[in-house]
Parts: structure tokens; sequence; C-alpha cells
């Protein structure tokens, strides 16, 4: 009997996407193939407690549920409980948003010496910064939406110009976006259009982060591709994202059932524009070295032109997310998709341990 391989799960966390993250960490394990993995799901609670196996199950099916931290340290003050588990081969880690994909998680991964599925160190936090992303675009040639970045010593500096809404909206137009630089799922995100709406925008953006982008709005419909693999990644077909009228892919209208934006798979487009899509989700992935999977997000402008909006590095797994159901239209069925990220994860820890750390 071939032994299968033991899967940590890990979801939740305490960040502003905590319930996206139960979500898809319930829909990860009821469709992983249960003939090749043993699945060990570990709750990182809202405080940042590590729950046990036990508590874990119950979270799974019932996202409301809660248990108190035993412990006076808050952040993963629990960690012990993962030596109480079996061995585990591979982490699979749907921890969205802060301290879950920016970088910090993946870092404790690789004390540990483990294996783990979605992007490494480096290609976390850089996409979980929306301005380095863009820098790193711009570097390859992939068109962004002009901005200003507004860091928390600017903000606090009531003098500072970068807080005049007329003379930033001389720079990006008067129909902007405001958003922290490190979040995700459009937390934090405000459609400004005037003075007022602006310092209310920049002041409720703040609160998540201290860099905050100003960002010309640009006109059009939201696309986005969804990437698989490691140095010869695949690319997925296109989405397309209609929203109702003086609306925005809020986070509400990505995760609430009364969504009124409209998911459309393929996108209806010509192919020119498909393929410009993915040309471009690909030279992103590769300059930000991305590895394991990503969502490329990109407006597409009336007069055809693609402008990238962000990087995804862990794309959601609910049921109406975007990167699973891009690549089930690709052929690639749910199961058999969480099989190859597990896959790839633990073939880009093979390649690593090839590779020297001190002189020979």
């Amino acid at each position: 009997m071939t032994k299968k391989t033991q899967v940590g799960l890990i979801f939740g966390g305490n960040s502003s996407e905590y319930e996206v993250s139960i979500i898809s960490g319930r829909n990860i394990y009821k469709a992983i193939d249960k003939e090749k993995f043993d699945v060990h799901p570990i709750w990182i609670t809202n405080e940042g407690y590590f729950a046990n196996e036990e508590e874990s199950f119950k979270v799974l099916e019932d996202p409301s549920y809660q248990v108190k931290n035993p412990h006076k340290v808050h952040n993963i003050s629990n960690l012990i409980e993962l030596e109480n588990l079996p061995e585990i081969d591979v982490f699979f880690p749907i921890v969205h948003g802060n301290l879950g994909e920016d970088g910090v998680l993946q870092g404790l991964f690789r004390l540990m010496n483990k294996p783990f599925v979605g992007d490494d160190v480096l290609a976390a936090a850089v996409t979980m910064d929306k301005e380095f992303t863009k820098i790193l675009a711009q570097r390859v040639g992939v068109p962004v939406a002009d901005w200003i970045a507004i860091k928390r010593f600017e903000y606090d500096d009531k003098n500072n110009d970068k807080l005049d809404y007329e003379k930033v909206a001389e720079k990006l137009g008067r129909d902007m976006f405001v958003k922290p630089s490190n979040q995700g799922s459009s937390v934090g995100v405000s459609h400004v259009t005037n003075a007022d709406e602006y310092a209310a925008a920049l002041k409720e953006a703040f609160k998540y982060d201290d860099k905050v982008l100003v960002e010309e709005t640009v006109p059009g419909t939201e696309v986005e591709t969804a990437v698989l693999g490691n140095d010869k990644p695949i690319v997925a077909g296109v989405g397309q994202i209609t929203n109702a009228k003086g609306s925005f892919y809020s986070y509400k209208n990505k995760y609430d059932d009364n969504s009124t934006s409209k998911l459309q798979i393929p996108a209806d487009l010509p192919q020119e524009i498909i393929d410009t899509i993915r040309r471009n989700a690909r030279k992103v992935y590769e300059v930000t070295e991305c590895s394991g999977m990503a969502r490329i997000d990109s407006m597409l402008t009336p007069g055809g032109k693609v402008v990238l909006t962000e990087v995804n590095a862990l794309p959601g797994f609910t049921n109406i997310s975007m990167y699973p159901k891009l690549f089930e239209e690709a052929g690639v069925p749910y199961t058999e998709l969480i099989t190859r990220l597990i896959e790839v994860g633990m073939e880009r820890f093979d390649h690593k341990k090839t590779l020297l750390h001190k002189h020979d």
C-alpha cells in the first residue's frame, strides 16, 4: 500500500480576510484527493493562536466556532501544536492577507525546512506590496495605472502636498482609487472624486497599512487569469468581471452572495486581447519570481489596453473564486488542481535541497 502524503492545511489568521480563508480551507479539505493525501487542518484563530487539530476540524464545520487563547503571547502563540501533529510532508497555507501571504508564514516553513504550496518568501512579500509589484511590472514593459505612494510620516505631515486632493488630481485626474499598499481582496479600498472623499479614503486606508497608494482610475472592465507552476508555468484562460454601474470589485462583491458583480469564464474577448492578457501575466509572474500559483488581475480599457491591477500570490478557493474556476475551464478539475499545487511545491523544495548554502 502506497503511503499517503501528510498535508498540513493552514487557514484562518489574524487578518481582514479571516472568513475567506476559513471558506477556502473548507473547500480544499473537501476536494482534496483522500486516496493520495491525509489532511491535518491547522486553524490560526483571528487572535493569532494555533489551535489543535480537534478544534481545527470544528471550525471547518462551523466557521463561527471560537476558541479562547490560553497563552499570554498572542501572535502564533501555540506554535508547539505543530509538534503534536504526525510528521507533515508538505504545508498547504491558505491564510490570506497579512502574516499569511506576505512572506511571513512562508519564512516559517523555510525555517522548519518543510515544503509548502504557493509562492516562496520573496515573491510573497513583493506581490503583497502593490507598489513594488507595479515597479517590477514596469521593468518588463507591462502597463500599470499611474500612482503616488504616501508613507505614514507623510500622512502625519498635514502640510504635505500628497494630502491635497487638488494637487494630486493634477497628476492623476479627479477620479482615483485609494488603497493600502499591503492588503488583499479590496480591503480598505475607496473610489474618490472629490476632496472630502479623498480625506476619508486616506483615513480608512491608513487603518490597514503604513503605506497607501493613490491611483488614477483606469476605465474599462476587469479581467483576470491564473498561473500554475515553477520554472515553466501554465497560464490559464481569461475571466472577465462585469460590475454594476457605479460600483467596483469590492470585498463585498468578491465574496457576498448578493454580489452585484458578474464573472464570465471564459471572457468574451478578441483573441488578440486574450493573448496580451496571458502574455503580460507570464511576464509579471516571472519578474516577481512567483512559483506555485498566482492570479493576475488587470483592467481592459475601452481602447483595448491591458493595465495590470495586482498580483494575488495566494488567491481564494471559495465557491466563486476565479483561480480554480479558470483552471477548471482549462481542463484541470478542482481536485486535480490541488494535487498539482502540492506537487509543484514539493518539486521546488526538492530542487532547493540541491543548492549549496556554504562553500563546497
